[in-house]
């Protein structure tokens, strides 16, 4: 059996400092960010239809872009999942032994990289190739994200750095690959029962 690995040294002592940062702050702006933490991924979700509604008035190449955004992201999730596997990171709330305001997950729920913010990263980029305005809330949002899983006490800065750099890593090279192709693609699924989600509404 591989030991687990401690991610403490790195940034524990600012992973500390943030915790008793939330444990000092108003239950109202805990309960906000320990929501976000929870549900934001679904202010994602809703963006990436928007993205997808408003491209099938614009033409099918487009729209084969966008509906290819919820695959970029979870491409860049299960790569996220197998870099979780291969570190075998504790939680820090595990390894320091601190009272969080989300409850520490159970030994084998690996820390590093963040799946929450690889996927709003993934995401994020993903909307870029379809919308620079959404695309650009969705950062935002992604970096908030990424914020929140700290405050919350499930990882280390270092974890989320890692994650949102794996949501990019692997997000903007297939959404690219994706629009490069998008015409050919597009052509290839309106000869296919898809060919309704191409099609304006």
């Amino acid at each position: 059996m591989i030991p687990a690995y401690d991610g403490s040294p790195l940034d524990g002592s600012v992973y500390l400092e943030v915790v008793g940062l939330a444990d000092r702050s108003p239950g109202w702006l805990d309960a906000l960010v320990a929501a976000w933490s929870a549900y934001g991924l679904g202010l994602f979700a809703v963006l990436m239809a928007v993205a997808w509604w408003r491209t099938r008035r614009t033409g099918s190449a487009p729209a084969t872009v966008a509906l290819a955004a919820p695959l970029v992201a979870l491409l860049a999730f299960g790569a996220d999942g197998l870099l979780k596997l291969a570190v075998r990171e504790d939680r820090p709330c595990r390894s320091l032994r601190v009272t969080t305001l989300e409850a520490c997950p159970p030994p084998g729920d690996w820390a590093f990289p963040s799946n929450h913010t690889a996927l709003a990263a993934a995401a994020a980029v993903a909307l870029l190739f379809v919308s620079r305005r959404l695309g650009l809330i969705a950062l935002v949002a992604a970096a908030l994200m990424g914020v929140s899983r700290v405050w919350v006490g499930a990882h280390y800065p270092h974890d989320v750095l890692a994650g949102f750099l794996v949501g990019v890593l692997v997000a903007a090279p297939a959404a690219w690959a994706v629009r490069r192709h998008s015409t050919a693609v597009a052509r290839r699924l309106t000869a296919t029962r898809l060919r309704r989600l191409l099609e304006p509404a």
